[in-house]
């Protein structure tokens, strides 16, 4: 791991993305935009995680303020603004597959969703090229070859500079590896999937894969859609205004079972040893796995960004990683 110079005041850390040369903070931003229906804090937010070391910025071309798909595309034009500040100092992604509209080809991996879709991205983001794109989700209905000889044409373009995919499962990335090799097409670099306490379905087959093939991994949702977050106490109803509260409350009681509260008190220990918040506790674990290169954080605030930064530049014990394995062993849950 290393540093970057000019941020000599930054806890971030940097490593290779998975076998490529570059390097990444080992914090993403993501630009779900969850809870932020201002753009000019958004933005606001996107600097504060830039004067932090953060040198990823993960979006997707359905990703718009308040996460609502009626705002999709918010997001990259957000981004771009940035750019136009600081386009060489950052490392950014979009993604495509999911849809953006009812039309029969406004979804999917086809030839003809991707090169339509690439287009538009750079157009809201004001820029010629992006540093990885990512396939949003795997599409049985095209023919592999297929997507893949569209992405490596989009590299040969000089449209984007890596290739990567999310939500695959193990023998898709290992296929799509295989299919990249045989035909002499650009490899992916990266995979992005969710992984937490309460999730930690990578490690039954793509670790044993990152281990073998090499790529990269970024994690996303590391606070378990905010289950993990600290901001809801076990026994106790979801804070007024909270997610739990509000657009999840049905979900609140079935997830905060026996196996949440168990984690979060052993969360809350751990945290309170190292003066750390709960939040950071739940990212440090995900980033002491070797397998992970990044963990792809939400704030929607600066001063989200600022609480994010404590998640790096100190490690949990052996032991309280063990602890924390042992109460969340067999977690496979999904919490979209």
């Amino acid at each position: 791991m290393g540093t970057l110079w000019g941020a000599a005041t930054s806890p971030m850390e940097y490593v290779n993305f998975g076998k490529a040369g570059v390097k990444i903070s080992r914090l993403a931003l993501g630009l779900g935009f969850r809870g932020q229906s201002d753009a000019d804090e958004g933005e606001r937010a996107i600097e504060r995680a830039i004067d932090l070391g953060i040198n990823f910025i993960d979006c997707a071309n359905v990703y718009g303020l308040e996460d609502d798909r009626a705002n999709a595309g918010t997001s990259e034009q957000i981004l771009g603004r940035i750019l136009k500040r600081h386009r060489d100092d950052l490392f950014i992604s979009s993604k495509v597959f999911s849809p953006i509209g009812p039309g029969p080809n406004d979804s999917g991996a086809s030839r003809y969703h991707i090169m339509r879709e690439i287009d538009r991205t750079l157009g809201r983001l004001d820029t010629d090229h992006i540093d990885v794109y990512i396939l949003h989700g795997y599409d049985d209905e095209t023919p592999l070859d297929e997507t893949l000889r569209a992405l490596d044409d989009i590299v040969t373009a000089g449209k984007t500079r890596y290739i990567g995919v999310s939500n695959y499962r193990a023998w898709q990335v290992v296929k799509s590896l295989w299919t990249q090799d045989k035909n002499g097409l650009d490899p992916l670099i990266c995979i992005q999937n969710p992984y937490n306490l309460l999730n930690r379905d990578l490690e039954l087959e793509m670790f044993p894969a990152v281990q073998s093939h090499g790529f990269g991994v970024m994690t996303y949702s590391p606070l378990a859609v905010g289950l993990l977050s600290g901001a809801y106490v076990p026994g106790e109803s979801a804070p007024a205004g909270s997610l739990y509260a509000t657009v999840r409350a049905k979900r609140f009681d079935s997830h905060m079972d026996d196996t949440t509260r168990v984690i979060l008190d052993v969360l809350h220990e751990v945290a309170n040893a190292h003066g750390k918040t709960v939040a950071q506790t739940a990212t440090n674990w995900v980033l002491s796995h070797p397998e992970v290169s990044v963990a792809i954080t939400g704030g929607d605030t600066a001063e989200q960004m600022d609480d994010n930064i404590g998640s790096v530049g100190w490690s949990i014990t052996d032991d309280e990683r063990q602890r924390l394995d042992d109460v969340s062993a067999g977690g496979r849950r999904a919490l979209d």
